[in-house]
């Protein structure tokens, strides 16, 4: 006699197997056409919802504003790579807007700054 299974008996996928490789993400690019340093801030010029459909997008959408590009990517779980890449598209379709962070006449006080602002922001993650 053979026994009963249920659905919970059968075997699940993998969370690994269903994983999309990052390079997929992007069509394989690895530079972004929009100039990002990790630190750059970014400010998102539209809401989530009325941005792109797809989920890695809205994803990068929902917690973008006013974070770094570093931010960003450890709040995703996704390569900076990736995300600099994602990002460039973002801001190339008018969806988010990067701060200028610093410049070459900036302090050498301003650039210790941003780079502990950064750190900080890191660390709260």
């Amino acid at each position: 006699m053979a026994a009963e299974t249920s659905p919970r008996d059968e075997p699940q996928p993998d969370a690994a197997a269903v994983r999309v490789r990052p390079f997929t993400l992007t069509s394989g690019r690895t530079t972004p056409r929009v100039d990002l340093p990790f630190e750059a801030t970014l400010r998102r010029l539209g809401s989530a919802s009325a941005g792109p459909v797809e989920s890695h997008l809205t994803r990068i959408l929902e917690v973008c504003d006013r974070r770094s590009v570093a931010e960003v990517s450890a709040l995703v779980a996704m390569p900076i790579g990736v995300v600099r890449v994602l990002l460039a598209d973002l801001v190339e379709l008018g969806q988010v807007r990067v701060q200028t962070t610093i410049q070459e006449d900036s302090s050498y006080d301003e650039r210790r700054e941003l780079i502990e602002r950064t750190l900080r922001g890191l660390r709260t993650l």
